[in-house]
């Protein structure tokens, strides 16, 4: 299946979504926060990151900027707990593929990052004539 990405200060919620990930089939590896993030990006290949917004050092809207700009067609999932976060992430449409809110079920973190996955393979799918689709970048 998919190798995802977490990144979740707090270790209720991350053990719960890298569990339910697990339990689905997924290759999952968890970090603290988005410094932590951007180290395992440079060590390893991720097929989705899913990030908390609110963390320390690097908070999520930060970590998606980031890995927008050097890895474009790393799809990027958003959770949050918190309206006012969600509203600066609504402001990211282009650069990240859904925001989840907290609380979530098992079922709804692993539709979401399931539906998020599948809407990155149809991207890159070829297209008629053989040209490659590619998320467009402000």
């Amino acid at each position: 299946m998919a190798r995802i990405l977490v990144a979740e200060d707090d270790k209720a919620v991350q053990s719960f979504v890298c569990r339910a990930l697990a339990h689905k089939g997924h290759g999952v590896t968890a970090v603290d926060d988005g410094l932590q993030a951007l180290e395992a990006l440079a060590e390893a290949e991720f097929d989705l990151l899913i990030t908390d917004i609110v963390m320390p050092g690097l908070d999520g809207i930060a970590l998606a900027l980031k890995v927008a700009r050097d890895r474009p067609d790393l799809p990027i999932l958003l959770m949050t707990g918190y309206s006012a976060e969600r509203q600066r992430a609504h402001n990211l449409e282009e650069l990240i593929c859904r925001v989840i809110t907290k609380p979530f079920t098992l079922e709804q973190i692993c539709r979401t990052a399931e539906e998020t996955l599948a809407r990155d393979r149809a991207r890159r799918a070829p297209a008629p004539g053989g040209a490659f689709r590619r998320r467009a970048l402000s």
